[in-house]
């Protein structure tokens, strides 16, 4: 397992899907993962540290889990099959529950938790950015600065 940040989403033209960019830490790969629009704007709202005026659902579940006294540790990004990526939550009372990347990581950067992608997740999904797509990926990292959650709904 490897280390990820969350660089932010984006929406992929011309599709217009939103997807979700990881960087490994220390490293050079990047994981795109396309996601739905709820997701991308839950994963946006927790990253520009957006309040809301009620829990949303990633908000809910952060709270109940404290609520139950265990802590979110990391969320595994464990395999990718015909381009579906799977995840799984890890607990600090041993439990792991099944769930979708996205929801995953909004659940994650709530919890401060970590997380981490499979090495053969990585062979098989991320690419190596060229000078070029590092600067993009820079200017995407602006965009997201300015970027509304809204933007995505």
């Amino acid at each position: 397992m490897r280390e990820v940040e969350v660089v932010g989403v984006r929406v992929d033209m011309p599709a217009n899907q939103p997807l979700v960019l990881l960087r490994e830490v220390g490293g050079t790969r990047v994981v795109p993962i396309w996601i739905g629009a709820v997701e991308a704007s839950a994963i946006a709202f927790a990253l520009q540290g957006t309040p809301t005026a009620r829990p949303l659902t990633h908000e809910l579940m952060a709270a109940t889990v404290t609520a139950l006294g265990d802590e979110l540790e990391r969320v595994e990004i464990v395999d990718v099959r015909d381009g579906i990526f799977f995840a799984e939550l890890h607990f600090a009372s041993g439990a792991v529950v099944e769930a979708r990347p996205s929801d995953g990581i909004a659940l994650a950067l709530r919890c401060e938790a970590t997380v981490l992608v499979a090495e053969d997740v990585l062979d098989a999904a991320a690419m190596v950015p060229e000078s070029e797509e590092e600067e993009e990926v820079e200017r995407f990292r602006e965009f997201l600065d300015d970027v509304d959650p809204e933007d995505f709904a």
